[in-house]
């Protein structure tokens, strides 16, 4: 298997809540950062998509973002107010 070995810094309280979580997990370490690294990218993505797809068809609506949230099993959404 090809890697890519990277060096992580992070604050004591965390890599200690990282090792914690990664044995739950049962899993390394270097495993658990990177599902979480790759979760975040793909969280990046998504959101970068749905920008693209709101500037050309416009403004997802209340309704539709509701619905969404309860296809993915999340309650009632928060409203935010969207900073142009």
């Amino acid at each position: 298997m090809n890697v890519d070995r990277l060096s992580v810094t992070m604050e004591p309280r965390l890599g200690a809540a990282v090792r914690k979580a990664a044995a739950r997990a049962k899993i390394s370490v270097s495993a658990w950062i990177a599902e979480a690294a790759a979760e975040r990218v793909r969280s990046d993505l998504l959101g970068q998509a749905l920008d693209r797809w709101e500037a050309e068809e416009g403004a997802f609506t209340a309704d539709e973002m509701d619905r969404a949230a309860a296809a993915l099993g999340r309650g009632p959404r928060r409203r935010r107010v969207r900073r142009a």
